[in-house]
């Protein structure tokens, strides 16, 4: 397939709109942090009136769910079959289809592909995908671990083998992709073999305003004894826990450096409990691979919060990894860690709208 691709990223209430060319060259691009009070439709349908023409849009989908195993065109029956994953992952796939639906409206000729974040973990080994309940409700419900982020560490795996002058099959890499949604992957020859996110957004290390995984026996407490039912638990789980709910002020690291700095005790414990996540979670997930030949950090945090890099490499010397990185934010993928060291560590800046265009074409070339 030839010509433009149209990528949208629909988030809870942002949306990303790009237009790229064969060489992922952005030809048009607009970022909103918030839709207006119409929704998705009528900021994309101005979009629309500037942008070259597009052959075919890519959108990203955070959960396929058991449908939905690799990037697929969107037809009526698939359509129907993504409506049940929406209450999987409640704050970015009911946003998605509601973008996904305006822009099939609005460009009803043009092959409109999903892109799951869940399909580069489709083939986890069975050990690492399986949940210890009983195989009954596995079996009839569906239940495993998903893992997400998947657009994310495809490119970021792609970018450090080049980076690295290795072939990507010949790696074996520990990638994080640190954002407003955290996780952990380790990659095998290109391949997800255990990551730290389950069978939603939810499991794994603490987060902007998520939990990440907490004891299950502690819900149940709260529930029997405060009477908190499983949708205000969700609320807070959601919205109310991770860096906001430990501050108390704020989800974002840059504010949080900056408190901790300022003598904000709360803020300096919310940051050592997150990044003690962070290297649980890679240490964790190393627990899959025979060796470690780089660590990779991507995402926003990833890539632009040199102190919480530090933070994390400086407590991972049971890997083999060192602290002492450059404070700097590459803009393209580079490395941090000082020359020679054992196992480099990488910063790859976010690709998601890059693996989205060109896993919708691969897609319709298949």
């Amino acid at each position: 397939m030839t010509g433009p691709v149209l990528v949208l990223d629909a988030g809870s209430s942002s949306l990303h709109l790009v237009v790229l060319d064969e060489k992922d060259r952005a030809l048009a691009r607009r970022d909103l942090d918030a839709l207006p009070d119409g929704g998705a439709g009528p900021a994309l349908e101005e979009f629309l009136g500037t942008c070259p023409p597009v052959s075919a849009c890519g959108h990203r989908l955070v959960h396929g769910g058991p449908h939905l195993r690799r990037p697929a065109v969107v037809d009526e029956t698939l359509r129907t079959l993504l409506d049940a994953v929406a209450d999987l992952a409640p704050l970015h796939v009911p946003p998605a289809l509601a973008v996904l639906d305006e822009a099939r409206r609005l460009l009803p000729d043009v092959p409109h592909v999903a892109c799951p974040d869940t399909a580069f973990h489709r083939d986890l080994p069975e050990p690492a995908r399986t949940y210890a309940l009983p195989r009954e409700w596995n079996r009839r419900h569906g239940l495993r671990r998903y893992g997400f982020h998947g657009l994310s560490y495809a490119y970021a795996s792609r970018r450090a083998a080049e980076l690295l002058g290795r072939p990507l099959s010949d790696l074996h890499l520990l990638v994080t992709h640190l954002g407003g949604g955290c996780s952990a992957c380790a990659v095998r020859g290109g391949v997800s073999v255990d990551t730290t996110m389950g069978f939603t957004p939810l499991e794994g290390m603490a987060m902007s305003s998520r939990s990440g995984t907490v004891d299950p026996g502690m819900l149940l407490w709260l529930q029997q004894e405060t009477g908190v039912g499983p949708r205000r638990l969700e609320e807070v789980l959601m919205r109310e826990s991770g860096l906001l709910g430990l501050s108390g002020t704020s989800g974002d690291t840059r504010e949080l450096v900056r408190a901790r700095t300022a003598g904000d005790a709360d803020a300096a414990l919310a940051l050592d409990v997150f990044t003690l996540g962070v290297r649980r979670g890679l240490a964790g997930v190393a627990a899959s691979l025979d060796r470690v030949d780089a660590l990779v950090f991507t995402g926003e945090i990833g890539e632009d919060q040199p102190e919480v890099r530090e933070d994390v490499a400086a407590g991972l010397t049971v890997l083999g990894v060192e602290g002492g990185l450059l404070p700097t934010n590459p803009t393209e993928p580079a490395p941090v860690s000082a020359p020679g060291a054992a196992v480099p560590v990488l910063v790859v800046p976010t690709g998601e709208v890059r693996q989205i265009a060109r896993e919708t074409r691969a897609c319709l070339r298949s």
